[in-house]
């Protein structure tokens, strides 16, 4: 007997957009409306049209070229190990052996 449902098959899987992955969706979202913002700025103060469409295609597309670049090189969670990896410490440096003679046995 054939099921009237659809069984839904990306259940656990991170979000995928045109090879973004993850939270690169959220980043290039991010970086578009920031050019949109820095579009009326320029646009407000006075520059020639132009002039403000040549800075944020050149923007644009540096933008783009960028967050696929981490999305490709880091993957889905890969940019964010890199990040927690700067946190740990090189070194842990002792003058006292005094925390290690408490040690229960």
């Amino acid at each position: 007997m054939n099921s009237v449902y659809q069984i839904n098959k990306g259940i656990n899987k991170s979000i995928e957009f045109k090879g973004l992955k993850a939270q690169y969706i959220w980043w290039l979202g991010g970086g578009l409306i920031g050019l949109l913002i820095l579009f009326a700025a320029m646009y407000f103060v006075g520059f020639n049209t132009f002039v403000c469409l040549g800075v944020i295609l050149i923007a644009g597309t540096g933008l783009f070229m960028y967050v696929y670049r981490l999305s490709n090189t880091y993957g889905e969670y890969g940019m964010m190990k890199k990040l927690a990896k700067r946190s740990v410490p090189d070194l842990i440096k002792s003058n006292s052996r005094k925390c290690f003679m408490k040690v229960v046995k």
